[in-house]
């Protein structure tokens, strides 16, 4: 009797082993590449292989220095969360800056010509859609800095979003939202010592959101500069001499907001 115990015990051990085995997630990273007029855009897919059948869509929009490592885990960490996420590439193959001179070149250059822009993260929309992991009814979009800007004006533009949230993101409108244009609803994420962004840029941005009628919400955290979700600001504020920091507490509880936004927005 105490061998078939025993032997009970074992097999009931095993299997809840390979039940927690089965249900930790298994990313999938990966450099895929696609095209925006004819531009061959390297971007980085990642998803849960441990996730069964199609399950929503995040774009990732990098900061102003490309898509880089740190996009590339927030991709990463979007997959562990249930979703299939693609870091975008905006300034076409891969390319990356690593002084802040040329990070603002690159960004202020596609800004100022965002049908580029549009067609780039268009193109990055498009081949996310096409992934089978992907529930193609149910997209969203995240950006940091330069990206959050990305977004947000994406959203002003009418793009097909359930919902886009910015981080430490630029609130200037390439062109302002039309009444009833937007379709995404909105989250924005703002540090409250951010220097790039003013009270005025702030107020206007919630004024043409309100004209706009959009769904939006703002969330402003004390004592947080720019970049405040990035690990790394602090060792480039010292570099370069600009108003950068890491925040802790404000990148745990963003992300906190930005998993039940998303919750909330992929609700069937």
């Amino acid at each position: 009797m105490k061998k078939v115990f025993v032997v009970l015990a074992v097999l009931f051990l095993v299997s809840a082993w390979a039940d927690l085995a089965s249900a930790k997630p298994k990313i999938e990273g990966k450099t895929v590449t696609y095209s925006a007029d004819g531009v061959a855009m390297k971007g980085y897919l990642a998803y849960d292989r441990n996730v069964a059948g199609s399950r929503p869509g995040v774009i990732v929009v990098h900061e102003w220095w490309g898509l880089n490592d740190y996009a590339r885990k927030r991709a990463r960490m979007l997959a562990a969360l249930g979703y299939t996420a693609l870091a975008v590439d905006m300034y076409g193959g891969g390319k990356q800056a690593t002084h802040p001179d040329d990070a603002g070149k690159f960004a202020s250059g596609l800004m100022k010509n965002f049908d580029t822009a549009k067609a780039r993260f268009t193109a990055g929309l498009d081949y996310l859609k096409k992934q089978k992991t992907v529930d193609s009814e149910r997209i969203a979009a995240i950006g940091y800095c330069f990206g959050g800007g990305i977004v947000l004006n994406m959203a002003r533009q009418g793009v097909d979003l359930k919902g886009v949230a910015s981080f430490h993101g630029n609130l200037a409108a390439v062109k302002p939202a039309r009444p009833g244009a937007i379709k995404a609803r909105i989250l924005v994420l703002d540090g409250a010592d951010d220097q790039f962004t003013t009270p005025d840029q702030i107020e206007a941005f919630k004024q043409e959101m309100k004209n706009a009628g959009a769904d939006y919400q703002f969330i402003s955290y004390p004592g947080a500069k720019h970049s405040f979700t990035n690990p790394e600001a602090d060792a480039i504020a010292g570099k370069y001499k600009i108003p950068l920091g890491y925040n802790a507490r404000a990148d745990r509880e963003s992300w906190t907001e930005l998993g039940k936004f998303l919750e909330r927005i992929f609700r069937k």
